[in-house]
Formats: structure tokens, C-alpha cells, sequence
């Protein structure tokens, strides 16, 4: 009441002729322009923000109310500046709300290092050297694996799957193909499998680590097979019917008989790690790349499955068996966590240590 009685003072001295006349005009204005949608409260701190100000700009600051009386509710919308007492400004509250936290520190990048070429280069050497001789330790058993491959191609006929000489008669049909099938055979499958690990130690570290330890796992899966179970190929059961091809159109990486190739073991035809190894390629690349084209790389264990079984060095029933052992390799062995390149030395805060290299 105090304020609205200063406020009409105010205003009954200035529409008088003085050259302050209009004040009072304007003071009008401002209070219509509060929007009258506002809500009550607001639009009466709002009024008493003009007619505050008005009062003052006149003189007339006496006739404000103090914090004594009414002025701590009339003067609570009033903005900095403008208070109830004459000349001086409202005491600043302090603010109730709690400062927000600060957020804890990330833990480090889980992305694994790239590990040191040298051991890895040591590591898939000795892979390959135990794969070797794990072939050649399980030769030696014609009799009983001429046996399990009577077994296994009745087992697939009981099945109702294809004849692995349909396949073949699709290579036998033109030379070159042939040829090409022996070559693939022979020079794509260690190959591609090194240029997969190459290239994911460069530029997926942590997708390495994945496939180096998939492929021990399969490897030493399948070596556990051809020691259980020797199996001669299909090109060397007689009631099969199919031709050496790469005996006959070459290249060949097998000797003519089993006695005169030491250093390998064609007795070891399930699981066929040909195709076991890559699909390892396949799901790896899958997995790395992005569009809707990475579904192509399973073309590369397609075309294996038909050159295998075309050239007559595995049955069907082999490549089950691998995809089988996949499959459990990969339950046991950890997915990758990072995608990111890591090329140099990480940097840790002070008393952090860094990362162990993962193997």
C-alpha cells in the first residue's frame, strides 16, 4: 500500500506543468506492457519494478517502503539496484542450490596397444611350425584312416548330401578352371591368412589379438582331431570315384603317396582347417569393415569349401566339423573392446602406470 500511495504522489506531481510532465505517461505504458497472460506474481513484481523506479527518478525515495514494513514483500521482485530503502541496494542472497560435482575422471583408453612385431612374428611362426608337425606326427595310419573314410562317406549319403563328384565334374568341364581351383588350393590359403593378421596389426590391434587366438584355438582343435581321428581325403577312397586333380592337372603340394611325403600328413582331412581358417579371414574382415558390401568377404570361405571338396582333398562332413570347432573357439576366446590405432607410447598421468601389452 505504501508503494501504490508514493507511486500516485509521484504521478499527481508530475502531470502538473513541470518539465517532468510525461513521466507518469510512461509509467503507464511500461505497466501495460506486462503481459497480462503473465501469472499474478509475476506481473506484480513487475509493476512494482516500474513504480519503483518511477518514485525514484522523482524524488521522491522518501516515500518508498523500508524492509521494516511492508517493503521485504513488496521489494522482493525488485531488481538489482532498486530496493525498499532509499540509496541502497538489497543484501545479495546467497544461492541455495549445491554446486554440481565435478564428473570423475574417465579411466584410461581400454584400447589395446599394438604389441611388439618381433614376438608376434615369433608367435605365428611357431603357429604354423606346430601345425606342420602336428600333421606329420598323426601320419601313419592308412589302414584306419581308410577306414573312418568309408564311415564318413557313408555317413554323408545316409545324410542325403551332394556327391562331392558333382563339383568336380563342374572343374573337370574346362582345364583352366581346374588349374585354377589346384592353385587356389595350394597358394591362397596360408597366404591370405598372413595378409589378414598383417592387416589387422596395423590398423586393428585389438581385432588381431582376437583372430591370433582364434586361429590357435581352432588350430589346436583340429590337430586334436587328426590325431583321434586320421582320415584319408576322398581322392584317395576308391569307391568314391573322384580324380587326384592336382595330381593329374597340378600344381600339387602333396607327393603321389603318402610314404614319399614326410614332411605332411594326408591323413588329416577332418576338420578341414582350409576352411576353418577362412572363415576366420571372412568374419574377421566382416567385422572390421563397414557398408553394405562386407557380406562379400564370405566369399572367400565359399569358394574354399568348393575348391577343396571339387579337388577331392576334403568331404563335406570336413567342413562341418571346422565350422563346428569355430564356433567354440570363438565362445572361448574374449571379443575385441577397441578399434581405435594406438602407434606410439601411451601417456599416463602422474603415478599411473601403463597399459600391459596384451597377449
Amino acid at each position: 500500500m505504501r508503494l501504490r500511495r508514493a507511486a500516485a504522489v509521484a504521478a499527481c506531481v508530475d502531470m502538473g506543468p513541470s518539465p517532468r510532465f510525461g513521466r507518469a505517461g510512461r509509467l503507464m505504458a511500461g505497466m501495460a506492457a506486462v503481459p497480462s497472460v503473465a501469472p499474478k506474481e509475476t506481473r506484480r513484481k513487475r509493476i512494482e519494478t516500474f513504480a519503483s523506479r518511477y518514485v525514484r527518478d522523482l524524488g521522491f525515495a522518501r516515500l518508498l517502503p523500508t524492509r521494516s514494513t511492508e517493503g521485504a514483500a513488496m521489494t522482493a521482485g525488485t531488481p538489482p539496484g532498486i530496493s525498499g530503502d532509499a540509496g541502497t541496494a538489497p543484501p545479495r542472497q546467497r544461492s541455495r542450490t549445491r554446486p554440481a560435482r565435478r564428473p570423475a575422471s574417465a579411466p584410461p583408453s581400454q584400447t589395446p596397444r599394438r604389441p611388439p612385431l618381433a614376438r608376434e612374428l615369433a608367435l605365428v611362426a611357431a603357429l604354423f611350425l606346430v601345425y606342420k608337425l602336428g600333421r606329420v606326427v598323426a601320419g601313419g595310419h592308412e589302414a584306419r584312416a581308410l577306414r573312418n573314410a568309408d564311415a564318413v562317406w557313408s555317413a554323408e549319403r545316409a545324410l542325403h548330401l551332394p556327391d562331392e563328384g558333382l563339383v568336380q565334374q563342374v572343374l573337370l568341364g574346362a582345364e583352366p578352371l581346374v588349374r585354377a581351383a589346384n592353385t587356389y588350393y595350394a597358394a591362397v590359403h596360408f597366404p591370405a591368412t598372413v595378409l589378414f593378421l598383417g592387416w589387422l596389426y596395423l590398423k586393428r590391434p585389438g581385432h588381431y589379438l582376437w583372430a591370433r587366438r582364434t586361429l590357435a584355438v581352432l588350430t589346436a582343435a583340429g590337430l586334436a582331431l587328426h590325431l583321434l581321428v586320421p582320415l584319408a581325403p576322398p581322392r584317395m577312397l576308391a569307391s568314391a570315384g573322384l580324380v587326384d586333380t592336382a595330381q593329374v592337372y597340378g600344381p600339387s603340394v602333396y607327393q603321389a603317396s603318402p610314404e614319399a611325403d614326410p614332411l605332411a600328413n594326408q591323413f588329416a582331412a577332418m576338420p578341414s582347417l582350409h576352411v576353418g581358417w577362412a572363415l576366420v579371414v571372412a568374419i574377421g574382415l566382416a567385422a572390421v569393415t563397414r557398408g553394405r558390401l562386407r557380406s562379400l568377404w564370405l566369399l572367400h570361405p565359399a569358394v574354399t569349401l568348393l575348391v577343396v571338396v571339387g579337388t577331392a582333398n576334403h568331404y563335406w562332413l570336413d567342413a562341418v566339423a571346422a565350422a563346428v570347432l569355430l564356433a567354440g573357439a570363438l565362445a572361448l576366446v574374449p571379443r575385441p573392446t577397441g578399434a581405435a590405432v594406438r602407434t606410439g607410447p601411451r601417456r599416463t598421468a602422474p603415478g599411473r602406470t601403463p597399459e600391459a601389452v596384451p597377449r
